[in-house]
Formats: C-alpha cells, sequence, structure tokens
C-alpha cells in the first residue's frame, strides 16, 4: 500500500459499533470484491469493498469477514478469512498477507484461511437465528455485472433457505455516515493531494493544451503524492464541454477565452475527494465569465453555513437553488416576472442548474446517506453550485467538501477558489509540477 498504515484501533472501533446494532444470536459475513477483468489476461487495478475495508482495512482479494458478537466462544466473535498461502502464485502476483499480517492490520484475533470457511459457516448458520449480507443499494445504480456480494447472499439462499437473511447495508449507513476523527484526517489528506495537484494545472494549463494533459497531470500529481489515483474518473471539459455534467472524454483541444471545469480528487487510503474548479485557460476571466464565476462563488460561500446538524441535503438543495435562482436573475438569465408565472415543475432555474449540490463522500465518491436524513455531527458531504450557459459557451461549478460541525469545517479551504487568487497564480506560472 501507498499510504502510511492506519491504526487497527479504527478498524476494532467500527466493528464494536457495528456489534451494537446487531440482534442477539445474529452473523453478519462480508465478501470482498472480485478481481475484475480488463482484456485477456489483464486485471483492472483491485479496489477492496468499501463495507469489508471499514471494518477490518484489508485490500487483499479473496478476504471473508465474519462477526458473531453475541457467540458462546469469543474465537467465533471475530473471524478473518484469507486466502491461504501459495509460494508458486506469490512469486508471480507478489505476497499474500500471513495470519500475523491480517490481524495486525484488522486487529482481528481470529484469522483463518479461506480453505475452513464453508465448515465454519455451517456451524454458524446452525447457531444462528439471523444472517446479515451486504448488498450495494446505492439507488441510482444497477450494474449489469454481477457482484460477489450478490454471489454470495444467492449461495446463502440457495444452501441454507430456512435461514432467516436481513440487510446489513442499514446498520452499515448508519456508522459509515458519521465519520470519525481518523477518517475525517484521511479525508483531509486526500483533499490535501487534490490541492496540490490543482495548483500544478493553474500553473501549467494554455491555449493549445489538450485536456487529456490537465488529466495527465493530475494523475502524475496525485501518484507522486501517494494517492492511489483518481477517486472516480476525472471530468477535464472546456468551452461547451464544461455544460455536459459527466463529461469524461476530456480529448478537446483548450482555446483562448475557454473556460476549464475540472471535476476532480484524489483517492487517499480509500478515501475519496470530490472537487471542483473552473478557470480561465488563458489565465483571465472576460467580464460577463467573471460575472457568472462570482455570482457562483457568492452562493458556495454562503451555502456553507447551512451544513450543520439537523439539516438534510434535500434541504441544502433546496436553498442552494432558491440563492442561485436570485444570481440567475442579476445575471439577466430570465425576470423575477418569469420566476411567478414559471410551472413548478419545471422551474426558471433548473434551465441553468440542474442537478443537485450536495452529496456525502467518503470511502465512496458518492457516500451512504440518504437526502432526508438530518445530518449527524462529523458527516461529510460536498458543495457544488454551479452554472451552465451552452448558449455562451461554458459552464461553471465550484465544489468543495464540507464537515458538518458548528461550525462546519471545509477540508478545502485551502485550495484557491477566488478569481482573483485563480488569475494570479496563473499569471506566475514557472511549470513546476508541485
Amino acid at each position: 500500500m501507498r499510504y502510511d498504515p492506519i491504526p487497527a484501533d479504527l478498524f476494532i472501533a467500527n466493528r464494536l459499533r457495528l456489534a451494537k446494532l446487531m440482534k442477539t444470536a445474529s452473523v453478519a459475513i462480508l465478501v470482498s470484491n472480485d478481481a475484475m477483468p480488463r482484456n485477456g489476461d489483464q486485471y483492472f487495478p483491485y479496489r477492496q469493498n468499501s463495507d469489508l475495508f471499514y471494518l477490518c482495512g484489508i485490500e487483499q482479494p479473496g478476504t471473508v469477514l465474519v462477526l458473531a458478537p453475541t457467540h458462546p466462544d469469543i474465537a467465533m466473535r471475530e473471524v478473518v478469512f484469507i486466502l491461504p498461502s501459495d509460494p508458486t502464485l506469490e512469486q508471480w502476483n507478489g505476497h499474500r498477507l500471513s495470519a500475523e499480517e491480517a490481524s495486525a492490520v484488522s486487529g482481528v484475533n481470529t484469522v483463518r484461511t479461506t480453505d475452513d470457511l464453508d465448515t465454519v459457516l455451517r456451524d454458524l448458520f446452525i447457531w444462528s437465528r439471523r444472517i446479515y449480507l451486504a448488498l450495494n443499494e446505492y439507488p441510482k445504480f444497477y450494474p449489469e455485472i454481477e457482484t460477489r456480494d450478490r454471489r454470495f447472499a444467492r449461495w446463502c439462499n440457495e444452501n441454507y433457505p430456512l435461514q432467516h437473511i436481513d440487510r446489513l447495508a442499514p446498520l452499515m449507513t448508519a456508522l459509515r455516515v458519521e465519520k470519525q476523527p481518523l477518517e475525517t484526517a484521511l479525508l483531509s489528506k486526500a483533499c490535501e493531494i487534490t490541492g496540490n495537484a490543482f495548483e500544478s494545472v493553474l500553473k501549467t494549463v494554455a491555449p493549445g493544451m489538450k485536456e487529456y494533459e490537465i488529466e495527465a497531470l493530475m494523475t502524475w500529481s496525485f501518484l507522486h503524492q501517494g494517492a492511489s489515483g483518481h477517486a472516480y474518473s476525472p471530468i477535464v471539459a472546456s468551452g461547451k464541454n464544461s455544460c455536459i455534467l459527466h463529461y469524461t472524454d476530456n480529448n478537446r483541444v483548450m482555446q483562448e477565452g475557454d473556460l476549464l471545469l475540472m471535476d476532480f480528487g484524489a483517492e487517499y487510503a480509500n478515501y475519496a475527494a470530490d472537487c471542483s474548479r473552473t478557470i480561465p485557460v488563458g489565465g483571465a476571466f472576460s467580464p460577463r465569465q467573471r460575472a457568472c464565476y462570482e455570482a457562483v462563488l457568492r452562493v458556495f460561500e454562503k451555502a456553507k453555513v447551512l451544513y450543520v446538524p439537523g439539516n438534510s441535503i434535500n434541504k441544502v438543495n433546496q436553498a442552494v437553488w432558491k440563492m442561485m435562482e436570485a444570481e440567475m436573475i442579476g445575471l439577466g438569465l430570465f425576470t423575477a416576472q418569469d420566476v411567478e408565472n414559471q410551472n413548478p415543475a419545471t422551474p426558471c432555474y433548473a434551465r441553468y442548474l440542474m442537478h443537485g449540490v450536495c452529496h456525502p463522500v467518503g470511502l465512496d465518491v458518492h457516500d451512504v446517506g440518504e437526502k432526508n436524513e438530518p445530518f449527524p455531527k462529523g458527516q461529510v458531504l460536498t458543495l457544488e453550485p454551479g452554472l451552465y450557459l451552452p448558449e455562451e459557451g461554458f459552464g461553471i461549478r465550484i465544489e468543495n467538501d464540507i464537515v458538518v460541525g458548528e461550525p462546519p469545517v471545509d477540508l478545502m479551504a485551502h485550495i484557491p477558489v477566488t478569481p482573483d487568487e485563480i488569475e494570479r497564480i496563473m499569471r506566475n506560472k514557472n511549470n513546476d509540477l508541485l
């Protein structure tokens, strides 16, 4: 791993918190992600199941975590299963964790190989009254590829059809929404790496460059600083591309007068940063671009105070949309009379800002958390107002990651955001990467 070791205390505490939510005589089983085929005999870089990582910190494929907090045998209350040692495969593919190493990473005392998994599960299923299994329950995500989670759930149903199975996702969501102090520190590190990459971009971008050259610079900077890479496919969108919300082709030649909208973030220790910045490719905003940018920035700054315990994503969205509506009137995009006469189903602002402005961030860039649930102290969410004007050839988005609190804490407060600061850094380009 590239990041500094995470103290096992974090994972131990997470498991204890989960145990308090589980019913008596119940078992929770979490399985690692598959290694995903890429092409030929190649795999994509491995990324661990977020829930499994949250509870044990092991990033190795083939891992299974079994928790039975009320089992009479202490050795059976927490068991990690890892792949058995295989010197031949390790010669080709690298080291596998030993039992001692897996225990040190996770804080789990009982470590066995996956050769023993079926036998142990049989004993636990006979003892237990309830099994908790995890599936990805993100409401807008419907992958066609069947995950190992789903295959394992089907195996349990087929082999133990009378066993009572419950959803683990609601329990994990309740835990993961509120970030522990060490998690916030890891997110802060991801934000620091992201900010350094952005300053490198400011010192390098110029008309005639291709968008993917900026993506390459970000990638280099992330890896150079110890991140595993991008937390998600970066958006590097210049000109009219900046009005495409999820543009990731990143292949256009940038021109003088363009704005460049970037939505990007480093992944550090599996924790994601999520940042958006919009800059002038030529180093200076036009008067109209600056006016629009400052309108978004005013809303961005005013909305930070909304990230307090008890508020919610939907309440933040409604408040920011209303603020942006006023700014759009000031920019001449429509009138107050137009707003009075609008169809509530298609409000005037939605033509120029058609997305929500707040989502949780953590082990997943779109992390667990419900839109109407009150914010707990310590939750981390994005703030990302935007303005998209395809008729004028540019879009603007500003996004930081905010810790809910009284007062809220902006994890990206160090990253340049004002137009004056952006232009000043761009004027003093020295082409140093960091």
